[in-house]
């Protein structure tokens, strides 16, 4: 990263799951730079989805460079997750076209139901299959996998968890890390939201935020993708031997179910 910048910038790396990310500084100049981020980011960008793009550079060995504006600010916390803020940026994501069709000229179809529960199925392993939880989802996912399709297809971000929502010092919001995002149906992003910060009670107040009826269609798809994402973790987390954070998703699923 130096070469790109020069010496005299201060680079150190951000975090994250790829270490592929770092912040560079130099005096009051501040830059977040991610190596093969997504050409996605550009729309986004445009869409004040994200903080600015500030440059694009392709190295020799083809790796690409994003710059983006590395702003102060702070994530939110769990309890600001009911804010009308949230429910407008979620709604504004999910209703852009050029999100829309520039994702889709990058992924190939939309996410649908069916293949989606046969990829998580390939991923889980023979102990996490036989818990008792993850049998009862299976049956869930199973038996309602026809009753979940929906035509409505949008941009998802796939992980609206509170850590990557930045609050800018000037009370600008931004949804980051936009790695995952898919061509699906909204009720990924919004179940995941509703069911992880949100009491059932105030859903339908959030939902009236984001401009939305609660039906019982709604409903079932939030409970499906929320399941079938919950498998996911159990594995993830399984898989990284952090035992103590899969056997909480495992009890999630008997609040869900």
């Amino acid at each position: 990263m130096e070469h790109l910048l020069g010496q005299e910038w201060e680079i150190t790396p951000a975090g994250g799951k790829t270490g592929e990310a770092f912040y560079a500084e130099f005096e009051d100049q501040r830059l977040f730079l991610k190596r093969n981020s997504s050409p996605f980011l550009a729309v986004l960008s445009a869409e004040g989805i994200v903080p600015k793009l500030v440059w694009t550079k392709r190295l020799e060995n083809g790796d690409v460079i994003t710059a983006q504006q590395w702003l102060p600010g702070r994530e939110l916390k769990p309890t600001e997750m009911n804010q009308e803020d949230v429910a407008r940026l979620l709604k504004k994501i999910h209703c852009s076209e050029p999100m829309l069709g520039m994702l889709s000229r990058i992924e190939n179809s939309p996410l649908h139901p069916e293949p989606l529960l046969q990829s998580v199925v390939n991923e889980l392993d023979e102990q996490v299959l036989s818990l008792p939880e993850a049998q009862k989802a299976m049956g869930f996912l199973k038996q309602e996998a026809l009753n979940v399709y929906c035509d409505e297809k949008v941009v998802c971000h796939g992980d609206v968890n509170h850590n990557n929502w930045l609050l800018a010092e000037d009370n600008q919001l931004y949804l980051i890390d936009w790695d995952g995002a898919m061509i699906a149906d909204p009720a990924i992003d919004l179940g995941l939201l509703l069911y992880w910060y949100i009491p059932e009670e105030n859903w339908q107040a959030w939902l009236n935020m984001y401009g939305k009826e609660l039906t019982d269609h709604l409903r079932l798809r939030m409970k499906w993708y929320v399941t079938i994402q919950t498998l996911s973790s159990i594995q993830w987390y399984k898989n990284k031997n952090r035992l103590e954070e899969m056997n909480r998703w495992i009890k999630f699923i008997n609040e869900i179910l």
